[in-house]
């Protein structure tokens, strides 16, 4: 069990209803030892209270507060009670007169980071030991004359996994022939099917986990489980590695900038945190680029603050529904939601090469992605946005709603088990 498992304890317990929970499909971290064996250990109370959205909400808080126990000199926390990388800051646009004010305050320099192909500039400081992160903000804020400062959030993935299972074969999917597809996650294997290219943005990556692993799996197939984006060629971005601080929002920012450098069209990003400016940023320049992000909406509960990156207006939001179409009690929220797909009673490649059954709306992102990358033309990501609007199929109220966005994408693509 490694760090995030945390993140998933409430889809965990989701999926207990349908079959015991083995393994999880995470990043692999290093490991939280009693906070993960305390929060897995709680599962059977979590499912009495799975209907209680508040629960949801105060599993989220709680999953932040132990991994700062757990890494206090790696992780902290914000304001707003978000796990962040303890003691950094970032002020995008930082020149040498705000360095130097910085430096005089006790701030050290870490890196500047110039993303030249999306004209973004951001310089990253570490705030003077024993400085909380409120009071390094207001400091760092009252000498950056405007520009944006900010921590830097960590991202979690939202997905568990049972033991394996066997797959029923359906109808074969169309084939998106040589489309790029990115994902940006954790690691997946050499030999992954369609894998193009793969590279680490975090110490130690990149690094193979579950959870990219199954991403992977359900866009290009492999060990029984059908391909919904079969023939793509995957564009694959580590943001953890070995680190207990991976999955931050510099780390996904330089991610996509990679991406878009690279001209990939469609990235899942299954990984949900608080907003950050610089990873706003980031979005929606990459977007104007051509590059857009197909984000899941989390598993924190419909209490939950609105999920990032899916809640920014250029992403592409996606939650979850089950095999009788009806929403995960788990799912989270964005601000504005695009569609829904296939996020429960199917399978997903573990790094073992065998089918599990997984749940979560992580798992529903790579669908919607899928589709949405079969649509590409000259006409570019709005006319296969549109092209998508018309196929998808309406779900709960007519139209548009919070529960389904514009509807249901890729219904028939899952591989359900026997």
């Amino acid at each position: 069990m490694k760090r995030q498992g945390l993140i998933m304890a409430v889809s965990a317990a989701a999926l207990c209803l349908t079959g015991p929970v083995q393994a999880q499909l995470v990043p692999q971290l290093p490991p939280v030892g009693g906070v993960v064996d305390r929060v897995t250990g709680a599962l059977p109370d979590l499912r009495q209270t799975l209907g209680d959205a508040a629960s949801l909400a105060r599993a989220q808080v709680e999953r932040a507060r132990d991994l700062v126990r757990r890494h206090p000199g790696r992780i902290g926390l914000d304001p707003e009670g978000n796990a962040v990388r303890a003691n950094e800051l970032i002020v995008i646009d930082a020149d040498a007169a705000v360095t130097d004010a910085a430096g005089a305050l006790g701030f050290r320099l870490i890196e500047r980071v110039e993303l030249a192909e999306l004209g973004i500039a951001y310089a990253r400081f570490e705030s003077p030991h024993g400085m909380g992160v409120a009071r390094a903000l207001k400091q760092l804020r009252a000498v950056a004359g405007g520009r944006e400062v900010s921590a830097d959030p960590l991202y979690f993935a939202s997905g568990t996994t049972a033991g394996p299972a066997m797959p029923s074969h359906g109808a074969a999917q169309a084939s998106t022939g040589s489309a790029r597809i990115g994902i940006i996650d954790g690691g997946v294997p050499p030999g992954t099917p369609g894998l193009a290219r793969q590279q680490g943005f975090a110490q130690g990556g990149p690094r193979t986990n579950d959870h990219a692993v199954a991403i992977a799996s359900l866009l290009t197939g492999g060990g029984g489980v059908r391909a919904s984006a079969p023939g793509a060629r995957l564009h694959v971005a580590d943001v953890y590695g070995d680190d207990p601080a991976g999955g931050n929002a510099a780390a996904i920012g330089q991610a996509l900038a990679w991406m878009a450098r690279e001209r990939v069209p469609v990235v899942v990003v299954s990984l949900t945190g608080p907003p950050n400016p610089l990873l706003g940023r980031i979005v929606g320049a990459a977007r104007r680029l051509g590059t857009v992000v197909v984000a899941a909406v989390g598993n924190d509960g419909p209490a939950a603050r609105p999920a990032y990156p899916a809640s920014y207006p250029d992403a592409v939001a996606v939650t979850g529904v089950d095999a009788r179409g009806r929403v995960l009690i788990e799912a989270g929220r964005a601000a504005k939601l695009d569609y829904a797909a296939p996020g429960a009673d199917l399978l997903a490649l573990g790094t073992d090469g065998k089918a599990r059954r997984v749940r979560g709306t992580s798992f529903a992102a790579p669908f919607v992605a899928a589709r949405l990358s079969a649509h590409l033309s000259s006409d570019g990501i709005g006319g296969a946005l549109a092209a998508l609007d018309r196929e998808a199929r309406d779900l709960g109220k007519r139209g548009a709603d919070r529960q389904f966005g514009r509807g249901l994408v890729c219904g028939e693509c899952a591989t359900r088990p026997r």
